[in-house]
């Protein structure tokens, strides 16, 4: 391995360990839950899930989970749709 990769590999591990730096804004995951896999969104700080408990209250265990999962990593203006 060479020099500039290995700086390269060290400059991640910092980066990994500030969580601050990462602002997600926008992204599309498929979310494995107990009974069937399911979309969920996160668009312009608004969540989106197509389970049957979010279609009613805009709030879901997928879209909670993923809160947990990226604390601090989250546009401050996130919002339930």
């Amino acid at each position: 391995m060479d020099y500039g990769m290995i700086g390269k590999i060290e400059k991640a591990k910092h980066y990994a360990e500030e969580r601050e730096r990462i602002v997600f804004e926008n992204f599309h995951v498929t979310f494995d839950g107990d009974n069937n896999p399911h979309t969920v969104e996160f668009i312009d700080g608004v969540w989106r899930c197509d389970c049957d408990f979010f279609l009613t209250r805009n709030l879901c265990s997928h879209t909670m989970a993923l809160e947990r999962i990226l604390e601090g990593m989250l546009s401050v203006t996130a919002e339930v749709v």
